[in-house]
């Protein structure tokens, strides 16, 4: 067996498209400059809803320009591409101000979600494609390395039909305060990693049951906090993730038992891993043991030193710079990832109506 898997991204041979960042938060400052920066990708302004932070950062990474605010940076001709790191809620207006410049911008590597709802996220994708804007979204888990190679493993067929998949998290995310006013907590912030996940191994599901209640630990009001959901397919697969945000007492005095785990079963084969991010900021890499029919009484455990948090943002860059270069669709465009947008709107509606819904309703 070949076990050389494709797990890296595609980098574009053009790495000087000019990049524009709009937001200087941990995203961007510790995720987006970190992997641009390391892949050679050349960030050439900055602007921020504060311009002290933009400052700060663009002299950490010796980004040459910073302007005073994003519309300012949006009428920055020599600006090819645009890279936003806002708040879902503000994102779309910064989307309707980007296609009037479509002049000079090429590009945009927009925010997981790309949109609160699949009509405002459906709104961005339709400007972008008037303008002809190529629109991608930075769904960045299907760059986590483990992710990505269960996804080679699932290809080559060693696993067989997908029979059930799994994600089990146990992990206390820190809630931005931007996420105090939205709708929605859980399924479009969190667990919109998982569902994306989910599409990406699996396609998108026929049916969703769902079930939530809210985080004891988090004081603002929120709807959806501890996240439990089961994805149906027609061919058979189920799929279920436990989004758990509480995990016992942890900060509170217990002892803690915290990770995320995966597993995907085929009839040929089982696929076992971890996800490195809880640990952030400590660089733990993801992990992945799988074993096959094709190779009776062996766990194959390929290795790797990338982690999520920072490595998979140069994947969803490039897959955008290699979209532009080669005159194709990114891997994860903005029309794939309505798919994603309207399952979140399933599982949220599927929680909060205590029903079985479908994608499809929400693909309006």
């Amino acid at each position: 067996m070949d076990l050389s898997l494709d797990y890296l991204p595609r980098l574009p041979k053009r790495k000087d498209f000019r990049i524009g960042c709009i937001g200087a938060g941990f995203i961007m400052r510790d995720c987006h400059l970190v992997a641009y920066r390391q892949a050679g990708f050349n960030p050439v302004a900055i602007a921020s809803r504060k311009p002290e932070h933009a400052k700060e950062v663009a002299q950490a990474f010796n980004v040459p320009r910073v302007h005073r605010d994003y519309a300012d940076l949006l009428a920055d001709k020599s600006v090819e591409v645009l890279d936003t790191a806002v708040p879902p809620d503000v994102q779309p207006s910064v989307i309707r101000a980007a296609v009037e410049h479509k002049d000079h911008l090429r590009g945009i590597l927009a925010q997981k979600p790309l949109g609160m709802s699949y009509r405002e996220a459906k709104e961005c994708v339709e400007l972008c494609e008037r303008a002809g804007i190529t629109l991608a979204v930075n769904q960045n888990m299907r760059y986590d390395q483990s992710v990505r190679a269960l996804k080679d493993i699932l290809k080559r067929g060693w696993l067989g039909d997908p029979v059930l998949g799994t994600i089990e998290m146990r992990a206390i995310p820190h809630w931005m305060p931007w996420s105090e006013k939205l709708h929605s907590l859980s399924t479009f912030v969190m667990s919109i990693h998982h569902l994306d996940t989910f599409r990406y191994w699996f396609g998108t599901p026929d049916r969703v049951l769902a079930s939530t209640r809210p985080d004891p630990r988090t004081r603002f009001p929120h709807s959806d906090g501890i996240n439990l959901y089961i994805l149906e397919y027609d061919n058979g697969c189920r799929a279920t993730s436990w989004d758990d945000v509480w995990t016992g007492p942890a900060r509170e005095g217990s002892e803690s038992d915290i990770g995320i785990r995966w597993r995907v079963e085929g009839t040929d084969g089982l696929a076992r891993g971890t996800i490195g991010w809880p640990s952030y900021p400590a660089r733990t890499p993801s992990t992945l043991d799988f074993t096959t029919k094709q190779q009776p009484g062996y766990w194959f455990q390929p290795r790797w030193k990338d982690v999520w948090f920072p490595d998979a943002f140069v994947g969803t860059m490039a897959q955008l710079l290699c979209a532009l270069e080669d005159g194709t669709e990114p891997e994860i465009s903005g029309r794939d990832n309505l798919e994603t947008i309207a399952l979140c709107e399933a599982v949220y509606a599927a929680s909060k109506e205590h029903r079985v819904t479908t994608v499809r309703e929400f693909l309006l």
